[in-house]
C-alpha cells in the first residue's frame, strides 16, 4: 500500500521550526546531518540514510542507536548525494507526496541539484516540494493549486528551454495562454488574491516558488 507522505531533512538548512511540518503517518527519512537533526529533536526517523561525514563517530552510533533502519555508503564511492539517495528511497515507497526540507543552503550546487530532482518526482507521478523558512518551491508541467502558505510572492520559473499556455486565475497578475522562457523575468514578485491560486501549464515544466524577503 502506498504511503500518503514522505518527508526528508536533510543536511542543508535546518531549524526546529520544521518539526511542525510533520504529521501523523508520515514516513521521515534523514540524510546524513537530516537524521541527527530529527533525533535530537525527539523524532525517530524510520530510515537513515548517507555516507555521515558531516558528522563525528559518535553522533552516527547514536543515529545507528535510534533510526528505525540505516543505509549507509561510502563516502568516496558514490554516485549519488545523501539527499539524492534519500528521495531515491522516498520514490520507492510510491508516496503521493514528498517533501524535502533541508534541501537549501550556502552550497549553491546542491540547492540546484535539490531542485532539479523535484522533476524527479513528477516522472513518478509523485508531487514534491522543498521548503526553508523563506520559501516553499514545487514544480507543474500540467496544474497545480498554489495554497496560500503565509509567503508574500508567488514566483514562476521555467525549467524547460520554454513553457507554453501558461495561465493563471487567482493572481494580481493574472497570465492567459502565456509563454516563458528560461532567462525572462515576467514571472516574477506575483500575489496571491486569496487562499488559493490555479497555474495551468501546456507544455514544459514550471517551477512554482512561494517566498519572502
Amino acid at each position: 500500500m502506498s504511503k500518503q507522505r514522505v518527508v526528508i531533512f536533510s543536511g542543508g538548512e535546518l531549524h526546529p521550526q520544521y518539526i511542525q511540518e510533520l504529521q501523523p503517518g508520515d514516513f521521515i527519512i534523514g540524510a546524513d546531518k537530516g537524521a541527527l537533526f530529527l533525533i535530537r529533536h525527539g523524532i525517530k526517523p524510520d530510515l537513515a540514510v548517507g555516507d555521515f561525514d558531516s558528522i563525528s563517530s559518535q553522533e552516527l552510533e547514536h543515529v545507528r542507536s535510534k533510526a528505525g533502519k540505516i543505509v549507509e555508503c561510502d563516502p568516496i564511492d558514490k554516485n549519488l548525494t545523501d539527499t539524492e539517495l534519500a528521495f531515491e528511497m522516498a520514490i520507492r515507497e510510491q508516496p503521493e507526496f514528498i517533501l524535502l526540507i533541508g534541501g537549501t543552503g550556502t552550497r549553491m550546487d546542491h540547492t540546484l541539484a535539490n531542485v532539479q530532482m523535484l522533476n524527479r518526482g513528477l516522472q513518478h507521478h509523485i508531487s514534491c516540494a522543498m521548503m526553508d523558512r523563506n520559501n516553499y518551491i514545487t514544480m507543474t508541467g500540467s496544474r497545480l493549486d498554489v495554497q496560500d502558505r503565509g509567503y508574500k510572492y508567488v514566483s514562476l520559473l521555467p525549467m524547460t528551454p520554454e513553457v507554453t499556455g501558461i495561465t493563471l486565475e487567482g493572481f494580481q497578475y493574472p497570465l492567459t495562454n502565456a509563454t516563458l522562457k528560461i532567462g525572462e523575468s515576467l514571472g516574477i514578485s506575483n500575489v496571491l488574491l486569496s487562499s488559493t491560486g490555479l497555474v495551468s501549464v501546456e507544455g514544459g515544466l514550471l517551477l512554482v516558488i512561494q517566498s519572502n524577503d
